[in-house]
């Protein structure tokens, strides 16, 4: 369906819409199980750091700034996910538009995330060499893109088989491969530093971790949602022509 079509204004102003909450409620999590560690963070780092002005104090970075970057990102990703939902509608084979937005949302999730998460897990302050800054975002965003293909060739082999389990079965390895070759040609950097307290830089990872997964969840639960309340408005299924 074309974007000017008259559904889409619709779709997405819902996704823009789960978008905030998810972002918000993503901010929540963030804030409260995030956001002391990454303190601890700072006071290792500055620690051993001449002291300096910062441009924005701790209180709005972890408070009123937090929630509004979260809630803005958040509103970001509901907008692209429902211009996926609209692009790809009619390609995926389903006939349930709850399952087309929950996909959407965990092979996002998959894709964007959990594959360059382990392979580039996040650090906290006091961890990382400036000096890498620029390769490391790089090879970050290549890893992302690299996820991304990896979700599009488990679809395409899925798509081969008509079993059940074969259709999972040739997903998962259509995946693994291209998870695979990814991570052996992608650099990796350890730049951890001999003494920064192991507990704390796992329960950082944990967080952030937990921080996306709530946000991709919470965007796809209630997009389908909203999705769900305007087919039973208009008494007819979000399908697209």
């Amino acid at each position: 369906m074309p974007l000017t079509t008259p559904g889409y204004p619709q779709l997405l102003l819902r996704g823009l819409l789960a978008g905030l909450i998810a972002g918000l409620l993503a901010a929540t999590f963030a804030y409260l199980a995030g956001e002391p560690h990454i303190d601890a963070a700072i006071a290792i780092e500055e620690a051993g750091a001449p002291e300096g002005d910062a441009l924005v104090s701790r209180d709005v970075q972890s408070g009123p700034g937090l929630f509004l970057a979260t809630g803005l990102y958040g509103i970001a990703l509901g907008g692209i996910l429902a211009t996926a939902y609209t692009v790809l509608r009619r390609r995926l084979h389903t006939g349930s538009d709850t399952t087309a937005a929950l996909g959407l949302a965990a092979a996002a999730l998959t894709g964007i995330v959990l594959v360059p998460y382990l392979k580039y897990p996040p650090n906290p302050p006091a961890v990382g060499d400036p000096a890498t800054i620029d390769q490391r975002t790089a090879a970050y965003l290549a890893a992302v893109a690299l996820g991304l293909v990896a979700v599009w060739a488990a679809a395409l082999a899925a798509r081969t088989q008509t079993h059940p389990w074969a259709r999972a079965t040739a997903a998962a390895a259509a995946f693994g491969v291209v998870v695979t070759i990814a991570y052996t040609l992608l650099p990796t950097f350890d730049e951890v530093p001999a003494d920064f307290p192991a507990t704390l830089l796992w329960d950082f990872r944990i967080s952030s971790l937990g921080t996306q997964t709530i946000l991709w969840t919470t965007l796809g639960l209630g997009y389908a949602g909203l999705l769900a309340r305007l087919a039973h408005r208009t008494e007819t299924p979000v399908t697209l022509p």
